[in-house]
């Protein structure tokens, strides 16, 4: 199925059972890696929040616009609750086709010579789907990693990639929303850094996809503490 022709149903804040979604995408999507990890399906929405497979996951890219732009660098943490399983994380570079940005060099501070010798997108993204398979993903700011691998799948599969979020910047606007906000124009930051100190967490050097990563998962940990049910359904909190 190309991505010219008709695609299945894109998720909503309101459809909260990937299980069942998974399934239906599993018939449509093109035979090969992306059909396998649909195949392989998802947590049932009533799995508790302490017993869901989660991955932390952080882009580098060369601009924020995802049909345009490129992810450079990604970087994966496995996570529970209680602890970080740095030996399970893994990090890739991405060769792009276009020029790197001097603005974005600025900001995550790969070079072109370093990325020189990296495999192109498409020839590890099969890997990257095996590394997402079956896990709730942790990111801050869903619109990022979802929509540029959203927009990589389709270039190299022809089919859309979709995955579950546990969104840390979403949870930290819930979290701090007060009514009066937009009356007097005093939303606090929801910047990672800005979040992780307001749980006192150690601040690191950004813009590193795998050291975001560890970010967005401590920030994880220190928000369900304080704020979410570790007993409550996923589908309460995943989006």
């Amino acid at each position: 199925m190309s991505s010219s022709n008709q695609q299945p149903e894109t998720p909503s804040n309101d459809i909260q059972d990937w299980q069942s979604m998974f399934a239906e995408w599993a018939k449509d999507a093109p035979e090969g890696p992306l059909r396998e990890y649909y195949r392989a399906g998802m947590v049932a929405p009533t799995t508790p929040l302490k017993d869901t497979p989660l991955l932390a996951l952080d882009l580098e890219t060369t601009g924020l616009d995802s049909k345009n732009d490129e992810i450079i660098s990604l970087g994966l943490i496995p996570l529970s609750l209680e602890r970080i399983r740095c030996q399970g994380a893994r990090y890739w570079m991405a060769k792009p086709e276009r020029s790197l940005h001097a603005e974005s060099v600025t900001i995550h501070e790969i070079t072109h010579a370093e990325l020189s010798e990296a495999p192109a997108l498409k020839d590890i993204l099969d890997e990257i789907l095996v590394a997402l398979t079956k896990q709730v993903v942790v990111v801050h700011c869903v619109a990022i990693e979802r929509q540029f691998l959203l927009e990589a799948s389709l270039k190299v599969y022809g089919f859309p990639f979709y995955f579950p979020v546990l969104d840390t910047m979403d949870i930290e606007r819930q979290a701090q929303y007060r009514p009066w906000w937009k009356r007097f124009g005093k939303a606090p930051s929801l910047r990672l850094d800005a979040c992780r100190q307001r749980y006192k967490l150690p601040r690191y050097k950004a813009h590193h996809a795998l050291t975001d990563a560890l970010s967005s998962a401590e920030l994880l940990q220190a928000q369900a503490a304080y704020h979410l049910d570790p007993t409550a359904n996923i589908s309460d909190y995943w989006i």
